[in-house]
């Protein structure tokens, strides 16, 4: 396939087409999660990563059975940083699907109506407020007093900041609530920001004294809030808005309003552009309003979000993957500028693909000096046609670097020569090639690639997978280039080679025994965490969990993946029927495990290492835990997405096909093929009203 499957409409892909794509656009979006939410860092525009995101769901909607594990419509946010203490929200910290423009806002709209089945003339009560564009926080308050403070992270779990939040003025975030009537556990999430006023005033102190000048409001706010020093943290001015709730040990309103007059008489700050609208119409209005007034803001914002207002609909419609389905981010348009193109660098990545960045003349785009931005691979620079010495269109939406829009071909000096391509990679001269169906062009010497060999190593000591405390890039870099480590096994012989690391500059013995700690402290590992390290393609931090759950052990997993080799054996069966791997993913377990070198370094791995075998949730206690589920046909009482968020919560597992291992099929009318194929296994059909009064009972 000569073109590249990103400039395919979503409309003419193939199904294995769309599987590619999927996996890249999963390994492509979890690297911006990173450096957006971890690191403070975005290297990408807001509307470059929207277009992502949207091209993942168009492909997901039309691919449903293609949604893979560690797809980002599963995802959110990014892991927490070792630097703090973490802290699991009792209550999940999920992210936002997005409209962006009238037609989404009304689809949203219609959806919820569908979604609970009301009648066409009811009306649905919407709270809009600003997006504020800083760093998402839950607060937690015991008896009134504010006692735990923690960032997003990756949704399930994220950072202990409560001693620098202590530092933000009572004004911005109470100590102690006032008034009364608060519930005993009270959890408020909210968003730290830097207003621009302050912002300029911060960065004018900073130029004056040497020290790093910030790119924007957003980066200042996430990097003061996220100081290992809460003294550093005070200094900075830091502001909060609060505007939803996580655990509450008793319900305080009935409504989305009446909770934020709530947290307003408790000494709390809500945004006051936030209005109560009851049609789509008023939506839209408040968002051309908000949005015409948006310069004169001293904060940035970049969209609006839309909440269904009655909590008791909230519970109702609950969430589907990443984000609830009461609530969406109604986005502004992105800020355009012009620059220059002063020069196309390639950088390779651990799985050898190689990526195209272009270096860009700094140029401001809505206050933010941007000077970078990946142009994804060859045929994104053919289509484009962009040329080095080219005068191009960027936009930003709020993040460092933007996306190249277009070429301005009238600007263009004489006739500058296309963009070759390499097809030897840069860094260790390999061929790089570009397999018939892929978009992407890579570096063919594997492991004899210092760029792939050194980045696996990389993401083998990285937070989400072995997390080794002292052992960061550079380090891991130096060792490889002096032959101390060659493969992840060698990480955990360096105790041995102590004398060797102290002796090199930058190390004294109490950091050498510092990392021998670190590396001791990790020897015991579960089995999604070890899954997840290998750098396999396409198996992510979800995908890992999937298998792990599916085969309980490392020997377990193994002793499957290297039967599953025969795709006509039960064992190959198995791995693709599980829900979110498929033929795709399979393929590239199998070739993992064909190599000889990667079955060596986990045996070797196996030995050194303590692996802990997957423990499941207790789900004796629901009648439907464990079991496999199918809904089928037209449900009448609840939408199919209500049913599946139900199920699931349950302990259920829900599949999209019948197989000998379905213990229930759902079917209600207009069943067919589905039921049909379960009577002739002799599952269990239920009506929905039977599957009601089994999960109800």
């Amino acid at each position: 396939m000569s073109d590249d499957l990103r400039n395919i409409d979503v409309a003419n892909l193939s199904k294995p087409d769309a599987a590619v794509e999927l996996e890249r656009l999963a390994s492509e979006i979890a690297q911006h999660d990173e450096a957006y939410h971890q690191n403070d860092a975005p290297t990408i525009s807001d509307a470059d990563y929207d277009t992502l995101r949207q091209r993942n769901e168009a492909i997901e909607a039309r691919f449903p059975d293609l949604i893979r594990e560690d797809s980002p419509s599963r995802r959110v946010g990014a892991p927490a940083t070792g630097g703090f203490g973490k802290v699991n929200h009792a209550v999940p910290m999920l992210s936002l699907g997005n409209a962006f423009d009238e037609a989404d806002v009304r689809e949203f709209h219609d959806r919820i109506r569908r979604f609970l089945k009301l009648s066409d003339g009811s009306e649905i009560e919407i709270v809009g407020e600003p997006k504020i564009d800083g760093l998402s926080v839950s607060l937690r308050f015991e008896t009134g007093k504010f006692t735990l403070g923690a960032t997003r992270g990756d949704g399930a779990t994220g950072e202990n900041v409560t001693e620098n939040l202590r530092t933000l003025a009572d004004s911005q975030l109470p100590k102690q609530l006032l008034g009364n009537g608060f519930p005993d556990v009270l959890e408020v999430r909210g968003e730290v920001y830097m207003s621009k006023s302050d912002f300029a005033a911060l960065n004018s102190r900073q130029e004056e004294t040497g020290d790093k000048v910030f790119a924007n409001p957003r980066n200042a706010a996430a990097g003061s809030l996220r100081q290992l020093d809460p003294e550093i943290t005070r200094q900075r001015p830091l502001s909060l808005f609060v505007y939803a709730a996580g655990e509450v040990s008793r319900p305080v309103a009935d409504t989305q309003w009446e909770f934020l007059e709530a947290l307003k008489s408790w000494g709390f700050q809500v945004n006051p552009l936030i209005r109560l609208c009851r049609s789509d119409k008023d939506l839209l209005g408040l968002h051309a309003e908000v949005g015409d007034n948006r310069a004169n803001l001293d904060y940035d914002i970049d969209g609006m979000v839309y909440k269904v207002n009655r909590l008791d609909w909230q519970e109702r419609l609950g969430f589907v993957s990443r984000a609830p389905r009461w609530a969406i981010a109604h986005k502004f348009p992105a800020e355009k500028a012009q620059t220059t193109v002063n020069g196309i660098d390639i950088q390779v990545g651990r799985t050898g693909t190689l990526t195209p960045v272009a270096r860009l003349e700094p140029v401001t785009v809505g206050g933010v000096v941007v000077s970078n931005a990946t142009l994804h691979n060859e045929d994104e620079i053919r289509r484009k046609d962009v040329r080095v010495g080219d005068t191009v269109v960027v936009q930003r939406a709020g993040d460092v670097i933007p996306q190249v829009v277009e070429v301005v071909l009238d600007n263009r000096k004489g006739s500058p020569p296309e963009y070759e391509f390499p097809d030897i990679c840069p860094e260790c001269k390999s061929a790089a090639v570009r397999e018939e169906g892929e978009a992407a062009r890579r570096c063919t010497g594997g492991l004899v690639c210092p760029a792939q060999a050194v980045e696996r190593l990389k993401h083998f000591v990285s937070r989400d997978a072995f997390d080794i405390e002292g052992l960061g890039s550079k380090h891991i870099e130096a060792f490889w280039q002096d032959g101390l480590i060659a493969n992840p096994a060698d990480i955990f012989r360096l105790p041995d080679k102590r004398d060797k690391i102290a002796t090199r500059e930058g190390w004294k013995e109490r950091s050498v025994d510092n990392l021998i700690q670190a590396l001791q402290a990790r020897q015991t590992i579960e089995l999604a965490r070890f899954i997840y390290a290998l750098g396999i393609p396409q198996v992510g931090q979800a995908t890992a969990r999937l298998l792990a759950k599916q085969y309980l052990s490392l020997d377990g997993w193994a002793d499957a993946v290297l039967k599953a080799a025969d795709s006509g054996s039960e064992a190959y069966a198995e791995l693709i029927n599980i829900d979110g791997i498929g033929a795709s993913v399979a393929g590239d377990l199998v070739a993992f495990f064909a190599e000889e070198h990667n079955r060596d370094v986990l045996k070797q791995l196996d030995e050194l290492l303590t692996i802990q075998d997957f423990v499941s949730v207790d789900t004796s206690s629901s009648p439907v835990g464990g079991k496999t589920v199918v809904f089928t046909g037209t449900l009448e009482v609840m939408g199919r997405s209500e049913a599946k968020a139900r199920a699931e919560a349950l302990g259920a597992k829900v599949v999209g096909s019948v197989s000998s291992k379905t213990d229930f099929v759902v079917a209600g009318p207009g069943a067919g093929s589905k039921r049909k194929k379960a009577e002739e296994l002799g599952i269990a059909v239920l009506s929905e009203t039977e599957w009601l009064e089994m999960t109800e009972s």
